[in-house]
């Protein structure tokens, strides 16, 4: 008997920090979205918590490289630990310039690895509610380290950054204060997404990926169509 052919299953890769991280957990955007491609993709978290853009383009060859698998997308989610304060958190600070430039390296080196760029979505980092970041940062003996007006610079560099790439751009920071909704509802810690803000993203991610993975095929037949008496001429087809 011939050897029998691996499925090769498609790709999203979720690229980020803690936000992309913890996305997986109950009710997070990420296990949202992977729910809503069963047997369609897999969903690759590959979100580094605390990790900034600086870092991420120098990781990301160790992360997307060409493979056999096809890439059906890539969502690049930093910028809410480069928008942190320089004097207050100069380990995780990136400067607002060099936050965009490393935003263009990761386009330039997701399309030398073979993902176009109409595959590759930015989603900028969201709003921060100040007082209730102040008190995690109190607890952990430090001062305040972030502020909204900076974490609004960065998503607004985000968007220029997508634009001059030719990307695909979500802008969380902007439409989560839209109609000046109450922070609270969306961030657990006032930076962490709560399930309100994952279901938040995901819904709006849904929006950019769905004719993005409108024509991936059901891998593997629906039980009701396999032929009981002979299987394997339902499930060994090539």
């Amino acid at each position: 008997m011939s050897k029998l052919k691996s499925i090769i299953w498609p790709q999203i890769i979720l690229f980020g920090d803690s936000i992309t991280q913890f996305s997986f957990q109950a009710n997070g955007w990420g296990s949202e979205i992977a729910h809503k491609l069963a047997r369609k993709c897999d969903v690759v978290n590959r979100g580094l918590s605390g990790y900034n853009t600086r870092w991420a383009k120098i990781v990301l060859p160790r992360i997307v490289s060409t493979s056999e698998a096809p890439i059906a997308a890539v969502t690049v989610f930093f910028g809410a630990n480069d928008c942190a304060l320089q004097d207050k958190n100069p380990q995780q600070h990136v400067p607002c310039q060099e936050y965009s430039e490393n935003l263009k390296d990761i386009v330039t080196q997701l399309v030398s690895a073979g993902v176009s760029k109409d595959k590759i979505i930015f989603i900028t980092p969201p709003p921060l509610q100040e007082a209730a970041w102040e008190k995690e940062c109190l607890l952990k003996g430090s001062a305040l380290n972030r502020l909204n007006s900076v974490a609004g610079q960065y998503a607004q560099a985000c968007v220029q950054a997508a634009g001059h790439c030719g990307v695909d751009v979500l802008d969380l920071w902007t439409l989560m204060q839209r109609d000046g909704q109450d922070l609270s509802v969306y961030l657990l810690d006032g930076l962490h997404l709560s399930e309100k803000g994952n279901q938040f993203l995901a819904e709006h991610l849904w929006v950019h990926l769905e004719s993005r993975v409108a024509d991936l095929p059901f891998i593997l037949p629906y039980w009701g169509d396999v032929d009981p008496k002979s299987p394997e001429s339902s499930l060994l087809w090539d």
